[in-house]
Order: C-alpha cells, then sequence, then structure tokens
C-alpha cells in the first residue's frame, strides 16, 4: 500500500488483515476463493472516471494499492534467519541441521490452528525432525523444530505458515551480573562534592554501600514516614540517577558514580502517598526543602496518578504544581510517563500481536503529572527482547521488543494543550509473554529483561532489575546532572534546551511505528533519545551556538547566524537545527494552559530591516506589514503549529544542494505573546542552534572567527 491501510476497508470485501509490515505491505485472508465484492470494486475502478464524478470509483481504495501477489517462501523467512544469511529458500543447505521456530497465521478459532500444527509436526517427524516445543495460545500457534535444511525448505511453500525463523537469542549477560558480590566489584570511583546533586523524590534511598558517601542529605515529607527505604523503588532511581547505565558499566568492568544524591520521602512503606496531605502540597514542601537545604537543582519524580489519564488538553494541580515550581526556582523537574499494562486476561497475546499499535489507544495516554509544560517527561524504551537462556529450549517464551523499541507498557502523549509529549525516552526495560504462565513478565521474573540498579536490601544482593518507565526517568536526569557538571551556572532553560537539541528518536523505533502514522513516533518517543555528548560538546563538523535571554511579552528578539562558505556549498546533507525551552506561568484551570507562548523562525535571502518591519507591531496608520516570501523561511520540521504547543521545541530543516545564494548569514527570529498573563513582563529562556555537515567540514573554527556567540 502507498496510503492508509484501510483495515476496515478490507473487511468489507471479505478479505481480513493478517499482518501489516513496517513497509506497509498487507498479507490478506479470504474464506472464500472467488473475492466476488473485491473483484467487483476493482472493476468499478478500471471503468475510470463516471460522469459527475472527480475521480474512479472506490480510487480512495484501490488507488493506494502498489501491487499483489502471492506469499512467497522468502517472505515467510524471518528476520533473525535473514540476518544470519538465509535470505533465500534456498539458503538452507540440506545435510545442515537448523532449530526453527514456525509460527502460524491465525486462521480463526484454536481447534483449526491446533489441527494445522499436528499436520506440519505429523509431516515434519516423517522427515526426521524432532520436536522440540509448541504453544497454541489465543492468538499465538508456534511449533520449534530440529530439523534438516530440506525440511526448512518445503515448510516455507506451506501456505498456512506465517514464519519460520531462528529462535530468539537471549541475553545471557545480565543474569551474571545481578549476582555479583561486593568483593566481585570494580573499585568504585571517588566523587568530587562540586559534581551536581539529584534529587530524588520517591520511598526514600538507603545507604547501599555502593551510593552511602554521595548521599548529601534525606528528608521525609511528613516526617513520620522516616527516611528509610522499606518499598526499595527509591532506592533503585537513585542507583540509576548516580550510576547512568549500570548494566553497561559493570559489563566494561567500571563502577563510576557521575551525580550525587539527595533524597525526599513522600510515600510509605507500600508506594502510597499519607492521607493527611495534598499531593501538590506535599511535592512543593519536598522539592522546596531540597532545594534550599542542599541546593539541589535536578529532581526526578518517577511516581504517578494512574487513574487520572491526560484527558483532551487539561492537566490537574499536580502536574501544575511542579510546572510552577521549575518557574519559581529555575529547576529541573523530570518525571515518568507512567506505565499501562497493554494486555490481559483472554486478550493477554495481543501484547505482541498487537504491538506496537496499542500504545496509541486511548487508554494509554499519559497520566498525571506527566503532561505538565514545563517539566520533562519520559517514555520508555527497551534494551532488548528481555529473553534469557531459558529462551533456548521454551517457544512459550516470546519477545514483545528489540533493542530501541517502544517499551509495551510505556505512556503515550500528546500532553496539555496537545504539546509533545513525553519530551524524551530512555531505558526502561521491557516485557516477554510467557505462554506456559499466560503472563506478561518484566525485569522482576527475568533479569534480562529489566533495567539494571541497586536493590534496596543489599544485605541480600546488591543488584536488581525492574521493567517500567520510572527507571527512564532517572536515566535523563542522569544525563541533565552532566550538562549541569559543564555549565554550573546554565539556567534550567539551558539544560532542558541542551537536552533536546542532542536528542532523536531511535531508527528502530521510528521504523516500527511508521505504519501507525506520522506523529506515531512524536507521541511516543517525543524528541528522542538523549546523546550527552552531543549536548555539551562541539566538533569539527557540528558546531552549537547558545543564548541565555528574556523577552517582553509581545516583543521579539533577532539574532544573526553566521553560515560558512563551506556549509553553503559542499556536496552532502547540511543540517541546522533549532531549540528554544521556556517556562511559561500556567494554570490548569483554563483551557489556555500557559500564560505566555514563544516560538521562532529562520529566515535567510533577505535584509534584517525587512525582518524588523515584518515581526513588529504596527498602528493602524501604519498599514499592513511588509511580507517575507516564503522562499526566504527555512522549512523547520516539525511545524510551528505542532512545536508550539509546547515549551520546550526543537526542529530542522535539511539541505542537500547549493545554497549560497542566500548569503553567508540567516537570521533566527524568537518572538514571545502574551496570553492571560501577558502582565508577567519578561519571560525568561534559553535558545540553541546547531549547524551540521554530515562530510567532515572544518565547521567551528570557521564559526568561532566570526560570531561573538559561546561556542
Amino acid at each position: 500500500m502507498s496510503g492508509a491501510l484501510l483495515e476496515e476497508e478490507w473487511a468489507n470485501v471479505g478479505l481480513t488483515v493478517l499482518s501489516s509490515d513496517e513497509d506497509r505491505t498487507l498479507v490478506l485472508f479470504s474464506s472464500s476463493e472467488e473475492l466476488g465484492e473485491f473483484r467487483r470494486k476493482l472493476n468499478a475502478y478500471g471503468q475510470g472516471t463516471p460522469g459527475g464524478q472527480k475521480n474512479p470509483s472506490y480510487a480512495a481504495f484501490i488507488a493506494n494499492v502498489e501491487a499483489i501477489a502471492e506469499v512467497s517462501p522468502r517472505d515467510r523467512i524471518g528476520v533473525r534467519a535473514r540476518e544470519a544469511g538465509l535470505v533465500e529458500a534456498d539458503d538452507f543447505r540440506s545435510g545442515e541441521i537448523y532449530v526453527l521456530d514456525i509460527e502460524l497465521w491465525d486462521l480463526g478459532h484454536r481447534a483449526l490452528r491446533e489441527r494445522k500444527l499436528d499436520d506440519i509436526a505429523r509431516y515434519a517427524d516423517a522427515r526426521g525432525a524432532e520436536e522440540l516445543d509448541r504453544h497454541i495460545g489465543p492468538n499465538i500457534t508456534m511449533l520449534r523444530l530440529r530439523c534438516d535444511g530440506a525440511v526448512a525448505r518445503t515448510l516455507l511453500n506451506v501456505e498456512e505458515i506465517a514464519e519460520v525463523d531462528l529462535p530468539p537469542e537471549p541475553d545471557l549477560v545480565t543474569g551474571n551480573l545481578i549476582d555479583l558480590t561486593l568483593g566481585e566489584l570494580p573499585e568504585r570511583s571517588e566523587v568530587d562534592d562540586e559534581l551536581p546533586l539529584i534529587g530524588v523524590i520517591d520511598s526514600g534511598v538507603n545507604d547501599h554501600p555502593l551510593i552511602e558517601d554521595i548521599i548529601a542529605g534525606a528528608i521525609a515529607v511528613p516526617e513520620t514516614l522516616g527516611t528509610a527505604d522499606e518499598w526499595g523503588h527509591g532506592t533503585f532511581v537513585g542507583g540509576m540517577a548516580t550510576f547512568g547505565d549500570l548494566r553497561a558499566q559493570l559489563s566494561q568492568g567500571s563502577l563510576i558514580r557521575y551525580a550525587r544524591l539527595c533524597s525526599a520521602k513522600v510515600v510509605d512503606n507500600h508506594g502510597c502517598f499519607p492521607n493527611a496531605r495534598l499531593v501538590p502540597r506535599l511535592m512543593r514542601e519536598a522539592i522546596t526543602r531540597l532545594h534550599e537545604e542542599f541546593g539541589c537543582r535536578i529532581f526526578v519524580i518517577a511516581l504517578g496518578d494512574r487513574k487520572k489519564l491526560i484527558e483532551g488538553t487539561k492537566v490537574g494541580p499536580w502536574a501544575q504544581t511542579l510546572d510552577e515550581l521549575v518557574r519559581e526556582l529555575d529547576i529541573v523537574i523530570i518525571v515518568s510517563a507512567g506505565n499501562h499494562s497493554p494486555r490481559g486476561g483472554g486478550r493477554i497475546e495481543e501484547a505482541v500481536t498487537e504491538y506496537p499499535r496499542y500504545l496509541l489507544e486511548p487508554g494509554n495516554r499519559l497520566c498525571e503529572p506527566a503532561g505538565g509544560m514545563n517539566i520533562v517527561t519520559v517514555g520508555a524504551l527497551a534494551h532488548g527482547n528481555g529473553l534469557g537462556p531459558q529462551a533456548n529450549d521454551d517457544v512459550d517464551l516470546r519477545p514483545i521488543t528489540e533493542a530501541n523499541e517502544p517499551s509495551p507498557f510505556s505512556r503515550v502523549g500528546p500532553g496539555a494543550r496537545g504539546a509533545i509529549k513525553p519530551d524524551f525516552t530512555d531505558i526502561g526495560g521491557t516485557l516477554i509473554y510467557n505462554g506456559r504462565a499466560i503472563e506478561l513478565q518484566g525485569g522482576e521474573a527475568w533479569p534480562e529483561a529489566g533495567a539494571m540498579s541497586l536493590y534496596y536490601r543489599p544485605i541480600d544482593r546488591l543488584f536488581a532489575t525492574y521493567s517500567g518507565t520510572s527507571y527512564a526517568a532517572p536515566l535523563v536526569a542522569f544525563k541533565a546532572s552532566q550538562i549541569l557538571a559543564r555549565f554550573p551556572d546554565a539556567s534550567a532553560n539551558l539544560v532542558r534546551v541542551l537536552l533536546a537539541s542532542s536528542s532523536n528518536p531511535p531508527e528502530e523505533a521510528v521504523r516500527r511505528l511508521a505504519p501507525l502514522g506520522d506523529k506515531a513516533a512524536l507521541d511516543v518517543c517525543g524528541h528522542g533519545l538523549v546523546d550527552v555528548e552531543r549536548a555539551v560538546f562541539s566538533d569539527d563538523a557540528r558546531v552549537i551556538l547558545y543564548a541565555e535571554d528574556d523577552l517582553a511579552v509581545d516583543h521579539f528578539a533577532v539574532y544573526q547566524i553566521p553560515i560558512p562558505e563551506a556549509f553553503q556549498t559542499e556536496r552532502g546533507r547540511r543540517t541546522i537545527r533549532i531549540s528554544l525551552a521556556y517556562d511559561p506561568p500556567v494554570r490548569h484551570s483554563r483551557l489556555d494552559y500557559n500564560g505566555i507562548s514563544m516560538g521562532f523562525r529562520l529566515i535567510r535571502g533577505c535584509t534584517p530591516d525587512l525582518i524588523f518591519e515584518h515581526f513588529r507591531q504596527r498602528t493602524s496608520d501604519e498599514g499592513p506589514f511588509p511580507k517575507v516570501e516564503n522562499r526566504f523561511n527555512c522549512d523547520l520540521t516539525p511545524s510551528s503549529t505542532l512545536r508550539e504547543k509546547s515549551s520546550l521545541q526543537t526542529a530542522s530543516v535539511v539541505f542537500s544542494r547549493d545554497i549560497q545564494n542566500y548569503g553567508d548569514t540567516y537570521y533566527l527570529v524568537v518572538r514571545c505573546a502574551g496570553g492571560w498573563a501577558g502582565d508577567t513582563g519578561h519571560q525568561a529562556f534559553a535558545v540553541t542552534v546547531e549547524i551540521s555537515h554530515e562530510a567532515e567540514v572544518q565547521l567551528y573554527e570557521r564559526l568561532r572567527q566570526r560570531t561573538r556567540v559561546r561556542v
């Protein structure tokens, strides 16, 4: 298909969609060989345009069909087999033994699928194959065989078979790491007292031997809670905030603490808020105290109200309180997007078969407070398929994701007023389907499926693994702390904008979400995965210019952007990326949640006088403002309509042709527009411009010679 998948239209002509792939290929099944209704519509379309119509009959349906063909043997070869070089049926060699997972199409009721599976198993047995395992569930029907390559070639021609693939490869690393003892660990790094603090607003952080010397302080709100972490959540979150990817560190033989911690315990030993306190007041007191008593400027809140979802464009008082604190205290607050079990009961297998479609269901929207505007919201990515060594013997264990695909439990945006949310995504683990237990299981059951961090009872064991967006949020807090370490005087807006300027959705996630529409990746991944090295350093062919500034309401600023000649003329993809962060006043009772709006435009090829005359406010006597022709506007993506719903914005334009006709100076226009808070006076903001060339073109020195902006 070249257009929409139109699953309902296929059902209307008697065809069932068995699968839809990333390249917009559909596999269809018909219980009738005649295909009468489909043929009737094809014939009507082929008759041309009837009188009185603009298009042929059924054009919206048929015109999007690029080709129709039968499923061939090579179409049934799975991705793992193809990656191993088994691309065509003849690549399966006679005399060579393969262990294969065979999956049938979901052709109907269980008895029919079971009968087909029995037929295939009997045939394979007669050809000398060995059945190792099988699984027949509500939607998934699988058989694992050990067989000769000649048998595999034959099976690729069986119509009822959807896929023949090599078994998933397990992650054998985590299971070994999780059992390490203190004496087996690499030496811990020393921590400078000048390193930034990360405040963990959670269930407390215990004096674990790997972090006890870097906990600057702990409080409880209210004090009757005590500061000990008896739930285990806060210690796990704190470990990720200071170590980052602990699994990767231990695999490389290192143990480096990159930040210090302080803790505010706000939930009891069962993870519940105290009944005697309102959550907004609780949050305000906890964050304000950690800020005042310890100087903390980065906070992570991996908690949420899963019963209160973002409805339409409105958020609740919890989100508003956090947004207010960001503005009042000049701090960065990072929250998790929230978790949602994708399927349960009799539909549990759909967690595998319907992935990733269910991520965009209304019931999977962000929960409070993740929809806030000034806070940073984080969704989760899988680090792999989550399978351990047991998967070698058990076909009942089925993966849902591969590396860098969205976690199946991660909630999605948009946020307040339709803002792009989550802002970022990071590793939070995955789920696997256990057909024997008929359950979805994460890192709690399988170490390889979860994110890895510190266990709250180190006497029992040092490490644990869990799956959830709660564990993606502290990874972004960790990255924010590295930006603050590099720029200790940076405003919260600058930290946020540098996170945005260095982020991109993983290619694997974009490919997996592509069939769900152009906006799916934004709603699930936001601006993407932050690359902290790109956030804090320029290099020869990629330069970041930044500014911290403020604007009076209903005013604008114009920045000159120097464009080196090499960027204008050298062949290859060249990119300019603009990012903006500001922290407007907010009020959740209003439809227009933020009281001030900001946006930006990138203009080239015209004079500064024209730009100023175009954007400045004019009296009625002055007449209409002079227009800036469209060819002078850089076509930034995402569009201003979409990005200006957010207080954290990033957009880019890519050039591949010679652009020297537009000159060596572009102009960035940043505008501040007042709403209900128009009498506020001034609005602080931070802005970055990234100029990059895919070739090794020396941009850094050329730009530094032409600009006074800090590089």
